[in-house]
């Protein structure tokens, strides 16, 4: 499909936009309590790398596992930027098996991660030279080999190749886009206004809130005595920066001064 017809993220761009987004995710290993893992990074060869606290049951029965390792699932929560009645906006669970990566071979793996996804959380983790100071929390760094990958949502539920995972990317607007909407719902209300007017009849009545943005277009969620309604506003076509963001939502307000037009000035 063109790109240019796509009015929506692929599956494949919405995890890994969720990957991005998720300061923080839960992983469950078979038979043990799920545990948080604060550093989550797709690699190329479409593994998962992940931080497990070292003084976890977790952690214990992934060491003792050696190479042959443990069933584990990733569960990565994707939250609304504002408060919602319901702040879940989707799940994505990735489903494979960890093992512990080597302690010689960490640093590698680690300064690689950086380089692309910089995160003061990697200075936790245990490795040959690492100086942990005493009383913080130390990390243990895995490897979590992909075996299906499921993505959930208001419309159901969706599974995604690993192969289609490495070849999408997250979405341009993915890190900012919490900021950008809390700034919007807090100071722009008659944006949100004029967005709202796109929608059907029915749907205006009620409290509409900016649910999300993407390159394609805007998510509101309407929140009214007959329950929750999310629906997308698309760009006429994607966009990839800011400044093209800024033109793509005028003219979807229908706003008048496009194309470097300016009010006159009294």
């Amino acid at each position: 499909m063109p790109l240019a017809s796509l009015t929506a993220p692929t599956t494949a761009e919405r995890v890994r936009s969720a990957c991005v987004r998720a300061r923080s995710a839960m992983l469950a290993v078979d038979g043990v309590e799920p545990v948080a893992t604060p550093v989550h990074h797709l690699l190329d060869d479409g593994s998962f790398a992940l931080t497990v606290p070292v003084d976890s049951v977790a952690t214990m029965k992934v060491v003792n596992s050696g190479t042959v390792g443990v069933q584990t699932v990733l569960e990565l929560t994707d939250y609304a930027p504002l408060p919602l009645r319901e702040p879940v906006r989707s799940l994505v669970w990735i489903n494979g098996r960890l093992q512990q990566v080597p302690r010689r071979e960490a640093g590698t793996l680690l300064d690689l991660i950086a380089a692309r996804e910089p995160d003061p959380e990697l200075l936790s983790v245990d490795r040959i030279g690492a100086e942990i100071p005493a009383g913080q929390p130390r990390h243990m760094l895995a490897r979590l080999e992909i075996e299906s990958v499921v993505v959930a949502d208001s419309t159901g539920a969706e599974s995604v190749r690993v192969g289609a995972l490495l070849a999408a990317r997250p979405d341009p607007f993915c890190a900012m886009e919490s900021c950008w909407l809390q700034h919007l719902n807090a100071d722009h209300p008659d944006v949100i206004d004029r967005l709202a007017n796109k929608l059907p009849a029915p749907l205006r009545r009620g409290h509409v809130r900016p649910l999300g943005v993407d390159r394609y277009g805007v998510c509101l969620r309407i929140e009214n005595d007959e329950g929750d309604h999310d629906v997308r506003l698309p760009f006429a076509k994607p966009v990839d920066d800011v400044t093209g963001l800024s033109r793509a939502l005028r003219i979807l307000m229908g706003c008048p001064f496009l194309n470097g037009l300016r009010a006159r000035r009294l």
